[in-house]
């Protein structure tokens, strides 16, 4: 069967790596509404162009690219024209909506590819591409907090706590209760404090990021944060969160989630990632082996993510 060709602002994407995320299990598991199948999953993808559509802008044969969640959007609706794409009435996900990175290549929108140069390893670069930008997207929104609580210490979260460190920020970190080793993995990052779940911190925190799908860490970083400050919910699927008092939310205390990216989030984040000198923690797959690499995300056997390879 000869290779699907791009069409026109299309590029067809020979893939190099593409990490595992969370994501994938919520659309295998049929957790996300207007699921599309059959589906390839997957969206973060490295590999270089093989193919180009007419009209794919600057983009080069050749050239490597990442291929993040996001897409594609419709450009006309109220969200996309107020600069909040993120948010757009008629998207397309990559691994979701349209076919992703668990592949040996890919057709992808030009305009949702970001070039990613010649410098790093693209099995180190995958996960940069979500786990990275939400990350990124959840710290900005967290912003200018000093004191950073991260819940869930996983794909994300070990990139996140690299960048806030770097910024000068003090992360402190929160893992499965008992989960020493990720507690010892977190503070090798720059945590300042690691812990379990249902600990509080030594001091209230300005913010907390909450990676891990768990509803229940809501009222629990709620406590753990001050008058004033956030709990942002970077996951796109979380279990119900629990009823509580509204003495948790009082004083000014905010609770939002963050929706996918914008382009302009992934340019600003994968230009600081090299000044930063992140390092990813992979654990790496070959292909065939997608399903292994979905069973140990889901029972937390490795730290940092895993990356397929084709």
């Amino acid at each position: 069967m000869p290779d699907r060709q791009p069409g026109p602002g299309q590029i067809r994407v020979s893939i190099a790596a593409c990490g595992v995320c969370r994501t994938d299990l919520h659309v295998l598991d049929g957790e996300l509404p207007d699921q599309h199948v059959p589906i390839i999953p997957g969206h973060e993808i490295v590999g270089r162009i093989d193919a180009l559509g007419e009209g794919a802008g600057s983009l080069k044969l050749g050239e490597r690219v990442g291929i993040p969640w996001l897409g594609h959007t419709c450009g006309g609706c109220p969200y996309c024209t107020a600069q909040k794409e993120n948010l757009c009435d008629h998207p397309l996900f990559t691994g979701y909506t349209r076919d992703g990175g668990f592949a040996t290549s890919v057709i992808a929108d030009a305009r949702f590819a970001f070039p990613l140069g010649d410098i790093g390893e693209d099995v180190a670069l995958a996960p940069l591409l979500c786990a990275g930008l939400i990350g990124w997207r959840s710290l900005v929104i967290a912003s200018p907090a000093k004191r950073l609580g991260l819940y869930g210490f996983g794909a994300a979260a070990h990139i996140v706590a690299q960048v806030a460190a770097w910024q000068g920020r003090s992360v402190y970190a929160f893992t499965r209760p008992g989960d020493t080793a990720a507690q010892d993995f977190a503070r090798s990052l720059g945590a300042v404090w690691a812990g379990g779940s249902d600990e509080r911190p030594p001091e209230l925190l300005d913010a907390a990021i909450i990676y891990a799908t768990v509803g229940d860490l809501v009222p629990l970083a709620l406590k753990a944060v001050a008058k004033g400050g956030v709990v942002v919910c970077a996951g796109i699927h979380m279990s119900d969160v629990p009823s509580f008092p509204y003495v948790l939310l009082w004083e000014e205390r905010r609770l939002v989630s963050v929706a996918n990216l914008t382009r302009q989030d992934g340019l600003d984040f994968l230009a600081l990632a090299p000044k930063i000198g992140i390092v990813t923690r992979t654990t790496t797959y070959p292909l065939r082996q997608a399903n292994e690499a979905l069973a140990d995300l889901r029972a937390g056997h490795f730290e940092g993510a895993a990356v397929l390879v084709p």
